[in-house]
Formats: C-alpha cells, structure tokens, sequence
C-alpha cells in the first residue's frame, strides 16, 4: 500500500500536530494501520524499514508513547536509537537544537521528539534533515495519541459522524485534549470538555468544542467518555482543594458509568490515577477501551513511521 503522504494533496515531512490535517490523510493512516495490524495478528509483518533508523528523543519520561514507537519501528526492520536526557550531554548544557543536529548527524531517517516545551518539535522540523514526529510537546499536541485515541473509537462505534464525545478532567495542561479536540472533529465528532473551571482554558470554545458545566449530565449523553490525568507536575499551584474531592466532583465512578448510554465507552490515554478521575471497576471494566487504546498505538505508529520514515 503507499503511504498517506504519497497519495494525499497534502504532502508534509513531518507530523508536528493534527491541526490542519486533511480528512483524507487521517483516514489513510488509518487504513495504513488497519493494514499493519491484520498483518501483526496473523503473522504477516511487513518490513519496509529494514536498513532505516528511528531516533527517539524524549526529553520527558514516557512509558507508551517511546515504547510503542520502539516495537513499531523495530516490527518494520528499523534499528532503534533510544536517546533520554538523563545521562546525556543536556545535563552538561548542551541545548535542545544542538542535541537535534548531532542526532540528525548519524543518518536517521525519522526522529520521534518529546518535550516539556510548546513547539519544541516544529523548532527542530526546521533544522534537521530527518522526518520529525511530534510525541508530544508541552501542552500543545500529541498527535500519534490523537489518532490512536480515534481509530479506536472507530473499531468500537464503527464512525465518528454525529457521535458526542467528552474529554474531561485536566484539559488546561492536556496536549492529548487539545490533539484530540481537532482530530474528533475532524472525523465528525461532537466535543465537549468538562472538569474544575480552573483547570478549563479561556477561550477553549475556539478550538471547537462546547464546555459542559455539569459533569454527569454529559457523561449520560455521551458516545465515548475520555478521562485525563490531572497533571499535578505542570501545575504552579493546586488547582482544586484535594484529590478526594476532585473525585467526589469529576471522577467517573462505576455509579455514574453505570447511567451511560448503551454502547458508550471510556477512554483514558494514561497514566491512570485509579480512584481519582478514574475508579478501578470502570478502568477495567466492560466500557473501558485502556487496553485498546495501548495494542492501538503500535499499529498507529508503524503507520505514522512508515509514512514519514519510509
């Protein structure tokens, strides 16, 4: 199959945000993973990376945004180069872009860029050579999550026109909110974003979405129900009085998931705080997409790798 960059109008050498992208082209990486994982599940793998490198560079901690990159990657022949901070030349001084350009210098063909800072990955799109795929730059997007996210509410609601989803919990910080507002839309979704009004951005509406006020009346209405973290780590103060009552107030609970409409599921991109935006019996429950979401991810990302490293 060719790849989506090959047979959309829109050609690009990297993938730095879902904002902008064409219909035609999410679809297509869609197809392109639909075909990697009939491939995976019957033993069929294709490899047309084989002699490629993949540099990942995660200037913040992850566990299955870098891990899938690698088991993709490493599924379509390509060599992995697994770069973090800690114990490399950053904590000598070396600055973002010059760490960019010496990677860049060993010939890989695509580098998967995480970082703490807004637009981190577009700044180092404009000085290598390579592919760059954005896995998430401060609270700006995430772009491989986004599409993951989606291509599994499609394989559970079979479309996205006319569906209503809420994204709730932490949208003030979230990249995965903010990616997932475009991409929903996108497809046809209707978003709505709900959690403590302190952790809702002025001005979010622009993006698309409606706010939902009260909580639970929206989870009832709701298509799909997307949980996020509450990201204590970007927070310069507490946004909200405890975790307990942040969960009395926003945290779905097998009570409330029980009034969702037949059908309807829950999402949750991770790290799960159980018992806080998220209780147990939902988390693992017959709703709960989590697993998927994660099998999901590798699939996606051979996808995006085999567009932009291919």
């Amino acid at each position: 199959m060719n790849s989506p960059r090959s047979t959309n109008a829109q050609r690009t050498s990297h993938l730095l945000g879902i904002e902008g992208l064409e219909r035609s082209f999410v679809e297509a990486i869609f197809s392109l993973a639909k075909e990697h994982k009939r491939a995976v599940a019957n033993g069929k793998s294709r490899a047309p990376l084989t002699g490629r490198v993949v540099a990942n560079l995660f200037f913040e901690d992850s566990t299955r945004t870098r891990t899938s990159f690698e088991i993709a990657a490493k599924m379509m022949g390509a060599e992995v180069l697994n770069w973090t901070a800690t114990g490399s030349s950053v904590s000598k001084g070396e600055t973002l872009l010059d760490t960019a350009r010496n990677v860049d210098a060993i010939g890989p063909a695509a580098m998967v860029v995480r970082h703490g800072s807004s637009g981190a990955a577009q700044l180092i799109s404009r000085y290598v050579r390579c592919s760059v795929i954005n896995a998430g730059d401060g609270a700006h997007e995430h772009p491989s999550q986004a599409l993951l996210d989606a291509f599994t509410l499609l394989e559970r609601l079979g479309s996205l026109d006319g569906k209503r989803v809420v994204i709730a919990g932490d949208i003030l910080h979230s990249r995965v909110a903010r990616s997932n507002i475009h991409c929903l839309r996108l497809l046809g979704a209707e978003v709505l974003v709900s959690g403590p009004p302190t952790l809702i951005p002025v001005g979010i509406e622009a993006l698309g979405c409606r706010v939902a006020r009260e909580f639970p009346a929206a989870v009832e209405l709701a298509d799909a129900v997307m949980m996020l973290r509450v990201q204590v780590e970007r927070q310069t103060e507490l946004a909200f009085p405890s975790a307990q009552e942040y969960a009395a107030h926003w945290g779905l609970t097998a009570a409330l998931a029980s009034r969702m409409k037949p059908g309807a599921v829950v999402l949750h991109p991770g790290p799960i705080n159980r018992g806080v935006e998220l209780s147990s019996e939902v988390a693992d429950g017959a709703r709960s997409t989590i697993l998927d979401q994660v099998s999901n991810g590798v699939a996606i990302r051979m996808a995006i790798l085999e567009t932009f490293a291919w």
